[in-house]
């Protein structure tokens, strides 16, 4: 747990929540500001700052509760579909250090974008680049 992580301190206990589902690993509640009816986070209950530092029976379990989540969301507020995402690091717009996964619920007609949207304009890449880029996310791999 992490002294001053909002969410460290909804898993404690110490800052009230609508909670949604809770095992012994991952906590889903909904959120505090929706973009949407149903709007649903899901976080580890161990405090992890981003996914690069989730560790991987950690991340299985946040997968695995937005799996289950993901559709009882939708049926929960009727939706057409739902958006599933992570912001990952300040840059990426992630506000609270501590990894969530968001359900967002989508409506037909909502005026909501598709996460492409969320980058701005896209590159123009070269095949040379987009090689030099596969190779080294893979070597990193």
């Amino acid at each position: 747990m992490a002294e001053d992580c909002i969410f460290c301190g909804i898993v404690a206990g110490d800052i009230p929540s609508r909670t949604v589902y809770e095992n012994d690993d991952v906590l889903a509640f909904l959120d505090a500001n929706p973009l949407a009816p149903g709007h649903t986070l899901v976080i580890p209950k161990a405090h992890h700052e981003t996914l690069g530092d989730l560790p991987e029976d950690a991340g299985a379990a946040v997968f695995a509760a937005l799996h289950d989540l993901a559709p009882v969301v939708e049926d929960a507020v009727d939706a057409d579909a739902s958006n599933v995402a992570f912001n990952n690091g300040e840059a990426a717009g992630q506000e609270v250090p501590h990894v969530h996964g968001h359900v967002i619920p989508r409506f037909e007609g909502d005026g909501g974008r598709p996460i492409h949207a969320i980058a701005g304009s896209r590159p123009d890449l070269s095949d040379d680049e987009l090689d030099d880029i596969a190779d080294r996310i893979a070597d990193g791999a």
